[in-house]
């Protein structure tokens, strides 16, 4: 990376807008998402594997969205350098969050997938059990996964900027591999692909031309959600790699990246809000797949009688 290349017009762009996006971001994300923990945890009157689920995503969302604050501070103000273990305790809240939150999407296409593709067999598949530990899995993971963090800053006497400026084991090409390839390519793999095949179960399912619209315009609406805040913050990532590793030249395009980098990476956080926002059509899917699962047990049950 080029030592020389000056990013003060970066810093300076991205103050002004931070403060317009995260700001609003903030406000709403929290508001909609205790509301929706409100509702989930006192006002439904029994826990279903989807209402689980939503919890554990709104809970992710949270996390997200309480270090925002801390994020605005870190940019125009320095840290002593005795703030360094609660900066890194901060920013592993924060990768928590984000990917606690890829995760449970992904867990949910997954439930989505076999309650519509293999009614029967759901059964044995789902449960509130399952999602309980599930939800407890996916909390260990990134609780491990995020324990990296704590050497992304290097130790020095000198007052530092929380959230940036990450040395260059936070840059190693095993991290940035592994963020990549589990933390986005594979839940973005599963989500498409269980999400495709609900589509086409929904599309040869027997029920209402209006009710197969629906559920279909919920799951593009879910995938959307997913791979708009995320992918764009994961290719800025990739090519931040490349500069950190001197494989991008260029003051330019390094301000250019970082540019990109930063503004996606505050764009990400908006899922908070799509998320929060999604939680009423992903009940109303739910409730159109259950349809769905009574009609195919239906069929199987008539098929069965008419073999016998």
């Amino acid at each position: 990376m080029n030592n020389s290349c000056k990013f003060q017009e970066v810093n300076y762009t991205m103050r002004s807008l931070e403060m317009v996006i995260y700001v609003p971001v903030f406000v709403f994300g929290l508001i909609l998402n205790v509301m929706a923990l409100v509702v989930f945890c006192t006002l439904l009157k029994k826990w279903t594997e989807s209402s689980i689920y939503m919890t554990n995503l709104a809970l992710m969302d949270l996390l997200l969205l309480l270090q925002l604050p801390f994020k605005m501070h870190a940019r125009d103000n320095s840290w002593t350098p005795g703030m360094a273990t609660f900066c890194s305790f901060l920013e592993s809240l924060y990768f928590m969050g984000m990917y606690g939150s890829i995760y449970t999407i992904t867990c949910i296409s997954i439930d989505r997938y076999i309650a519509i593709c293999h009614p029967f067999r759901s059964r044995c598949l789902r449960s509130k059990k399952i999602a309980r530990n599930v939800c407890l899995s996916i909390w260990l993971i990134v609780v491990l996964a995020t324990i990296p963090v704590y050497t992304f800053h290097e130790k020095a006497d000198k007052e530092f900027h929380c959230f940036h400026g990450f040395s260059d084991k936070g840059w190693h090409i095993a991290l940035i591999a592994c963020l990549e390839v589990f933390g986005f390519l594979l839940p973005t793999l599963v989500l498409v692909t269980c999400s495709a095949l609900s589509i086409h179960a929904l599309k040869k399912s027997s029920t209402s031309r209006a009710e197969k619209q629906s559920g279909i315009r919920i799951i593009y609406s879910s995938i959307v959600a997913f791979l708009v805040p995320f992918t764009p913050s994961h290719a800025a990532i990739f090519l931040q790699y490349f500069v950190r590793s001197g494989r991008i030249s260029g003051c330019k395009n390094q301000q250019n990246i970082a540019l990109f980098l930063q503004l996606t990476i505050c764009l990400s956080n908006v899922t908070c809000c799509l998320d929060a926002i999604c939680y009423y059509f992903i009940a109303k899917e739910v409730r159109a797949s259950k349809k769905v699962i009574r009609q195919s047990l239906s069929r199987i049950r008539s098929s069965s009688a008419s073999e016998v």
